[in-house]
Order: structure tokens, then C-alpha cells, then sequence
């Protein structure tokens, strides 16, 4: 009875240990999303469950890298649909949700339904995802009120930062990204938790920047439009 006992108690640590570097592992590979699952669930057992059958239908999708030319033809389409927001904020806006949509279906992500992108894009793309939330909603929002072109605006940034996250993604393997240290590095100065005095991080900052060098000239007609 004592060597029974004794070996009930070993498996039971052991498969502790195992649930807890699971958990551990989970909550690294999809960061905040982790968080988002648990509170979505009624236990965090639930709510690894579902990342994980995540992760599986990922690994059977065919996801693949870009090609030089067709990086090329989709940088070159966003410039366009940039400089067609200074005239035309909310087409713009639906423009690039279309534009990403396409690029995730080049990629070999599934596009059938918005809930499945999110989580099929959760696997390798957790951290961009809130802003592909945002902006998603604003658009639609946009379609039943009217949102104000510093709504659009801020849609545009955050459509931009998951269209670079996917543009750049070389799809390895492995479930990381090519040159994932320097990426990181780079995403966390992006998106840094810090805040400039308007309340923009500081990618939204140098991108909104560029938009207002490039067309400041009208700047002052769609204040006038939104009644600013």
C-alpha cells in the first residue's frame, strides 16, 4: 500500500509539473492572448485546451512566406491606400481590411470568418493582435455611426502594424520568425508601453507623422469637415 501510495503521488507531481510547463509555455507563445482566453473561459484548464487545438490547426495550415515581389506589390499598395486616406479617410480604412485580408489569404491563413482569423492568427502573430481588434471594430463601427477622422486615423496605424508584422513574417518552421530577437526588439520599441503627450505609442507617432509631412496641405479641410 505505502509503494502504491508512494507512486500515486509521484504521477500526480509529475503531472502537476507538466500542467504548470504547459502553462508556462502557452502563456509565452500567445502572451496576452493567453490572458483574453482565460477570462473568456470559466477555468484556465479551458482556456489552455483551446490554445492548444489552436496550435494544432496552425501546424496543419499551409502557411508560407511572401515572395520578394509580392512584398513589393503589397508595400506598394499600402503606400497607395496612405495617401488616398488624407481625401478619403473611411474608404481608405475599408481598403485596408480588404488589402490584409488578402494579404493573410497569400500568407495561407483561412479568411472564412473573423473569430477564426483571430484565433488562427494567435498562433504566431499574438502580439499585433489587439490592434487588428481595434481597428476591425472601428471599421464596422464605422458602417452604424460616424467615428471621427482621428478614429480612422488611429485604425490605419494599428491596420499598418499587423500588415508589417505579417509582411515581414518568413513563416519558419520552428513557429518562429526569421531574425525573431531582432524583430522582438524592434516590436517592443514599436509598441513600448510608454506613451508620448497625446497618448500615441510611439509607432503612431512616426507614422501619423509622416502622414501629416506628406499631406498637411488638407489637414485643415477635414478638421473642418469633422466639425473640429
Amino acid at each position: 500500500m505505502i509503494v502504491i501510495a508512494a507512486v500515486v503521488v509521484a504521477g500526480a507531481v509529475v503531472w502537476l509539473v507538466m500542467q504548470e510547463m504547459q502553462r508556462k509555455r502557452l502563456q509565452r507563445k500567445f502572451g496576452p492572448e493567453y490572458e483574453r482566453a482565460v477570462a473568456d473561459h470559466d477555468n484556465p484548464r479551458a482556456a489552455q485546451r483551446e490554445l492548444a487545438a489552436r496550435e494544432k490547426r496552425h501546424n496543419e495550415l499551409d502557411i508560407r512566406p511572401l515572395s520578394p515581389q509580392a512584398k513589393e506589390r503589397y508595400t506598394a499598395q499600402w503606400a497607395q491606400i496612405q495617401a488616398q486616406f488624407v481625401d478619403s479617410p473611411s474608404p481608405a480604412v475599408a481598403e485596408a481590411d480588404r488589402v490584409l485580408t488578402q494579404l493573410m489569404a497569400e500568407r495561407g491563413y483561412p479568411t472564412e470568418g473573423y473569430d477564426q482569423q483571430l484565433a488562427d492568427l494567435s498562433v504566431k502573430h499574438s502580439k499585433t493582435l489587439d490592434h487588428y481588434r481595434h481597428a476591425h471594430e472601428t471599421m464596422v463601427g464605422h458602417e452604424h455611426e460616424q467615428k471621427s477622422t482621428e478614429d480612422l486615423r488611429d485604425a490605419m496605424v494599428r491596420y499598418r502594424t499587423v500588415f508589417e508584422d505579417l509582411l515581414d513574417d518568413d513563416a519558419a518552421d520552428d513557429g518562429h520568425r526569421h531574425g525573431e530577437a531582432k524583430h522582438d526588439a524592434e516590436h517592443d520599441a514599436r509598441h513600448d508601453s510608454k506613451h508620448d503627450d497625446r497618448g500615441e505609442t510611439r509607432t503612431e507617432a512616426r507614422v501619423e507623422d509622416r502622414l501629416d509631412e506628406r499631406h498637411d496641405t488638407t489637414n485643415e479641410r477635414h478638421d473642418v469637415r469633422n466639425g473640429r
